[in-house]
């Protein structure tokens, strides 16, 4: 029961919605999830870039690349065909081609 000095519950239809966010939004996981099968950029602690194809990635960061490019000071070092990284060593992967 409600008294005079309780103010009536708000009107829920009187706030218009939010508006949709201006860039998109997602968790890591999302990122991860989305990226894998395409081109990345993987910076290692050592400042070493690794480019190619993700294969997968577990919950410890340890990556498998395919068509891995090596990048020392961006210029191509070596070329693998598979590349396994550690995930101790992995300071991020970037996406390399647009989502």
């Amino acid at each position: 029961m409600m008294d005079e000095s309780t103010p009536p519950p708000p009107d829920i239809d009187a706030y218009p919605p939010p508006p949709p966010p201006s860039a998109p939004t997602g968790t890591p996981t999302d990122f991860l999830k989305g990226v894998v099968g395409k081109k990345v950029i993987v910076r290692l602690t050592s400042g070493v870039d690794y480019r190619g194809v993700l294969s997968c990635l577990d919950g410890y960061m340890n990556i498998a690349l395919e068509q891995t490019e090596e990048h020392v000071n961006g210029v191509v070092t070596n070329r693998y065909g598979d590349a396994f990284i550690r995930g101790n060593n992995v300071l991020y992967i970037s996406a390399a081609e647009p989502l």
